[in-house]
């Protein structure tokens, strides 16, 4: 918007042709009726009580009286937007962010009156999203917990075998390495969302970081005798280079977690004018179109079947990252393959 039409510049100038109006209409009716008590000969200037002095002080009190009663009626008319946004912001300090307002439709109102409404949105949908963040992530954190207490009480059986001890424990090591990864990725999270600027960014290779991402999950997609197909040119991305460590490890990650057994998984990379495309694609199960948003958020998994493998924090991440570096990410499914393409100017 341009800045010399701003809503608040806009009531500026309301206020200051308000004051002008009721300067010109005060001074207008007091040479009215100096004109009129003259040309009628109401006033007899040889008296001593009609003085030029005497009508004089008569027409200024006149003039300020009419002043007053204008300026309290346009001071009402004037000041009532501004009692509404005070209003307005006061019960959004206290917490009532359900607030909204109505300004009319002049001078710019409307305009204001969509700038607070969208504020007071926002910070309601921050509301929620941080009460949703406590519940899901306190429910996230007690399932490994009473998991691992529920095995604890099993292994205090003396009789219990061996190798159902083993076991036991195999499981409990999962868990609280489950548990390690989602606290220090909700830490993560929580540090990349408060963070405005980016910071630390050198130039690399990211081909090779890419490739480096697959070697490090070796053990999962061997597991699952997963085929690579890697279409990666060398290329160089000025960035910070940990931060999307994360994206690759996260996404890659996530395709091998869908995939089925024995499936493929591709990388391409390919510059577009100053901007490069970074694809990740896995056969498997689609998301469905109206989760292609909401997989973003935090703790949000819409396959519930493999919530155990996961925590839902890992797309939140990656999203978080990739904005922060001024890119974008987007997904979609078709003929059974899901795709995964982040987009960074180079």
């Amino acid at each position: 918007m341009n800045k010399k039409f701003s809503p608040i510049n806009r009531l500026n100038i309301f206020l200051i042709s308000g004051t002008a109006i009721i300067l010109l209409v005060a001074l207008a009716v007091a040479t009215i009726l100096e004109y009129t008590f003259v040309h009628f000969e109401l006033i007899n200037w040889g008296s001593s009580t009609d003085s030029g002095w005497y009508w004089l002080f008569v027409f200024a009190g006149t003039s300020i009286i009419i002043g007053l009663l204008l300026a309290i009626i346009l001071g009402k008319i004037i000041f009532k937007p501004l009692n509404t946004i005070t209003d307005g912001m006061t019960k959004l300090a206290d917490g009532d962010f359900s607030t909204r307002i109505d300004l009319g439709k002049y001078y710019g109102m409307k305009n204001l009156t969509g700038t607070f409404n969208c504020l007071a949105k926002e910070l309601e949908n921050n509301e929620v999203l941080r009460n949703d963040f406590v519940s899901d992530f306190s429910h996230e954190l007690k399932t490994p917990i009473v998991s691992i207490s529920g095995l604890i009480t099993l292994m205090k059986n003396e009789n219990l075998s061996d190798e159902k001890r083993r076991h036991y424990l195999a499981i409990m090591e999962e868990e609280a390495n489950r548990l390690t990864q989602m606290t220090s990725n909700a830490l993560y999270l929580s540090k990349i969302e408060t963070q405005g600027i980016l910071t630390n960014k050198n130039t690399y290779n990211v081909s090779e970081q890419i490739r480096s991402a697959v070697l490090l999950l070796e053990r999962k997609w061997s597991k699952k005798d997963i085929e690579f197909s890697l279409d990666l040119d060398e290329y160089t991305l000025t960035a910070n280079e940990d931060m999307l460590k994360q994206v690759w490890v996260n996404l890659i990650d996530n395709a091998i977690k869908f995939s089925e057994p024995r499936g493929e998984i591709s990388l391409t990379a390919r510059i577009c004018g100053d901007l490069i495309e970074i694809t990740v694609e896995n056969q498997g199960p689609p998301i469905p179109k109206t989760d292609y948003e909401l997989i973003f958020n935090k703790f949000y998994q819409c396959d519930k079947s493999r919530a155990t493998e996961g925590n839902g924090i890992g797309l939140s991440i990656v999203k978080h990252i990739v904005n922060l570096h001024g890119g974008n990410i987007t997904v979609a499914c078709s003929d059974g393959k899901t795709a995964f393409t982040v987009t960074l100017p180079c």
